[in-house]
Parts: C-alpha cells; structure tokens; sequence
C-alpha cells in the first residue's frame, strides 16, 4: 500500500511556499504521495485557507516523483471547463503526476455553499459533478467537445493542449455505504470512501465495488484510498483492499512542528 501525506491547507500551511518544502521533505522521505484539501474557508478556531492549485503548482515545481492532487475537490463549485484546464496544465507542470480527488463536498462543515449562494441540494449537485466529469473526459481527449446537458453547455470546443498522461487519473469520493458514489467511482480510476469507521466497513465497500465491476478482484491499477491516522495499523485496511494510505490530520490541533516532523520521519505504512 502507497503513502501519502494529506494536507488541509489551514493557517500556518496556508503558505504554499511552507507547503512545498514539506512536499520535498516528503520526496526525500519516501512518501509515494502528497495530497490537499481544496476548501474556501474553515470553521474556528481555522483563520487562514490557501487555495489548492496555486499550492500544488508550487509543490510541482519542488518535487520530481511525488504523485500529487486536491482530496478532494467539490466539482460543482467549479465550472467544468476552467477544472478541465486547470488539471491539464498543473498535469503538464508535474510531468504527468496529477490525480484528480473529486466529490460532491458538503455545506455542513463551513457553509460553504449556503454562505455563496451555490447549490446544496445533493441531488443537483450529484448530476452537476457527472456532467463535469464526462466534459473533463471528454476535453482531456484532445476531440472538439460537444455537451449540451441539464447544467452545462460546451459547443464544440477543443481543449489543448491535452494532460502529459492524456487521461489524468480520477478517484470519487463518497460514502461507503451508499451505493451510487460506488458505483460512479467503478467508471474512473479508485475510490475515495469517507468517514470510515473499520476495516470491516471498507472490506464491504471493496465487495461492492467487486460486484459493480462484476469479477471477483478489481482491475489492474485501480485504486482505494483511506484516511489513516498517524500510528493507526494499517495492515487490516490493506487487507480489505485499501491501495493508498492519506494521513488523517486534524485540523484543529493540526500545528506545523508536528506535521515537519511526521513527514521527515516517512511513511508509517507501505
């Protein structure tokens, strides 16, 4: 299983020039990974909130083999098209290692939505996040785009130049007991499942994900991925199928010195 540190980009690593020293720290270290939470605001006692692709573009700059994303990014506070160009160019900018975290977010930790005037129905917000993906998909493609659907138009537009890895990899997220974020993560590259409790639960998640593809094991490369706190065993969740490993920070106790030194000292699982 891969390791990855996972950042929320609050107060003191609200510095994207703080957050990419941590990510060559985390390069030298021999973490496989380095992921960001993309939020506008936090709740208190949280101040400061970096924006996550200025971040990332920095990191990409500082590293050289540290896959990298946002963890993940609610599509439907985003147009599709400018995301569509954003992941292109911050994939080309990293030499082709982008992975692209998405979901449908939620207004209950800060009002995100509700306090901007943005959507909060789940409904709505579920059709907008896969109409953004099957524009992202499609413009990634490098083909002139054609969408004309319930909440977007695109009118034959092509979008270059295209991502270094021509497709940039995708991993829903979304609660491991409901079955349609399953099922919408079986069409892209892993599964992100959220507020997990045990391993027991992401073995039944991973079982449902086995059946949405209708084989006994997943596809080759296809990815699950779990928060882990710090010093948690990791072994039973590998063993349900977890294929990355994020560290489940919080972000309320969350202070600089400890995360400099938990990413010096490497990853706890591999």
């Amino acid at each position: 299983m891969r390791a990855a540190v996972w950042l929320p980009l609050f107060d003191e690593l609200a510095d994207p020039l703080v957050v990419a020293r941590l990510a060559a720290t985390a390069e030298e270290a021999g973490w496989d990974g380095l992921f960001v939470w993309d939020q506008l605001w936090w709740r208190e006692p949280i101040q400061a909130v970096a924006d996550p692709w200025i971040t990332l573009a920095a990191v990409a700059c500082a590293t050289e083999r540290l896959r990298i994303g946002p963890m993940v990014t609610p599509v439907a506070r985003r147009r599709p098209v400018k995301l569509l160009k954003e992941a292109a160019t911050l994939d080309a900018l990293s030499q082709g290692r982008l992975t692209l975290g998405v979901g449908l977010g939620s207004d209950r930790f800060a009002g995100e939505y509700s306090r901007t005037g943005e959507i909060i129905d789940d409904r709505v917000r579920a059709e907008q996040l896969d109409e953004s993906l099957a524009i992202l998909k499609a413009g990634w493609s490098g083909e002139p785009v054609v969408h004309r659907g319930q909440h977007y138009l695109v009118d034959d537009v092509r979008f270059l130049p295209r991502p270094a890895q021509g497709q940039v990899p995708i991993w829903v997220a979304g609660f491991p007991g409901n079955l349609k974020p399953i099922r919408r993560a079986a069409q892209y590259d892993g599964f992100f499942p959220v507020n997990l409790s045990s391993a027991d639960e992401l073995a039944a998640a991973t079982g449902r994900l086995r059946e949405v593809f209708g084989s006994e094991a997943l596809p080759e490369g296809y990815d699950v991925v779990v928060a882990l706190e710090p010093g948690m065993d990791a072994r039973a969740f590998e063993e349900a199928g977890a294929t990355w490993g994020l560290t489940d920070l919080d972000p309320a106790s969350m202070r600089l010195s400890d995360v400099q030194a938990l990413v010096a000292d490497g990853p706890q699982w591999s």
